[in-house]
Formats: C-alpha cells, sequence, structure tokens
C-alpha cells in the first residue's frame, strides 16, 4: 500500500500544454526583468556604490537648501509679528545679523532698527536697585 510520495500526477494533455504555457510565459517575464535597468544596476557592486553615494549627496543637498528656505521664511514671517513683542525684536536681530551677512559686510547699526512692539527692555540686574529691608 503506497502512498504514492514518489509518483508524478497524471495530467491530460491539455492540462499539459497549458502549464508548458504558463511556464513559458514565466521564462519570458523573467528574462524581461533581468534586463531592467534597476536590476542591472544592482547586480553590479561598482554601479550600486556609485549610485548610492549620488543619492547621498542628493538628499544632503536637498536637506540643506529646504532647511535653509525653511528657516528664512519662518524667521521672516517671526519678524514680522509685532503683538509678541520678545519673539519679534529676537526675530529681528536674527534678521539684521542675516542681513548683515548677506548685505555685504554691514553691521547692526548700519540697519534702520525694526519698530518696536511697544515693550520696554528689561533693566539690567545692575541698574535695579535692591528691596529696602
Amino acid at each position: 500500500m503506497s502512498l504514492g510520495m514518489n509518483t508524478k500526477p497524471q495530467l491530460t494533455p491539455d492540462q499539459d500544454a497549458a502549464l508548458t504555457e504558463e511556464i513559458g510565459a514565466l521564462r519570458r517575464e523573467l528574462a524581461r526583468l533581468n534586463k531592467h535597468r534597476f536590476i542591472k544596476l544592482h547586480n553590479s557592486l561598482p554601479k550600486l556604490l556609485y549610485f548610492q553615494f549620488m543619492r547621498g549627496l542628493a538628499l544632503g543637498l536637498g536637506t540643506v537648501v529646504g532647511a535653509s528656505v525653511l528657516v528664512s521664511v519662518v524667521v521672516y514671517m517671526l519678524s514680522t509679528i509685532d503683538f509678541v513683542p520678545i519673539l519679534g525684536d529676537w526675530a529681528s536681530d536674527v534678521a539684521k545679523q542675516i542681513q548683515a551677512e548677506v548685505g555685504g559686510g554691514k553691521t547692526g547699526e548700519d540697519v534702520a532698527p525694526a519698530p518696536s512692539g511697544g515693550a520696554e527692555p528689561l533693566p539690567d540686574a545692575a541698574e535695579t536697585p535692591a528691596p529696602a529691608q
């Protein structure tokens, strides 16, 4: 009483032809995929290393440029805020420094002061009188 472990299942001629056609289609698709640029690139270590190096350079450059644009827009927007005096003054100082660097070495004194939000600066600790006891 054999369980038929090593025997092939019997196929009809139609099933055999369909199976042969499917195997042929799979071989053609595999050959087409092996010709694809992505597969050729990943089959060669030097090409893969070069591709990944260039990808890293592009990613780094894009990150730096994008962050620079984003920070400059945020600082500009904060410098226009007058209703929050601390943020507005701080952003105005940062904007002055950026303009001094970009504008050919102008110092902060050469740049017109930004309008104040109405808040007076806090006095220094040396100027504040000590409380009487």
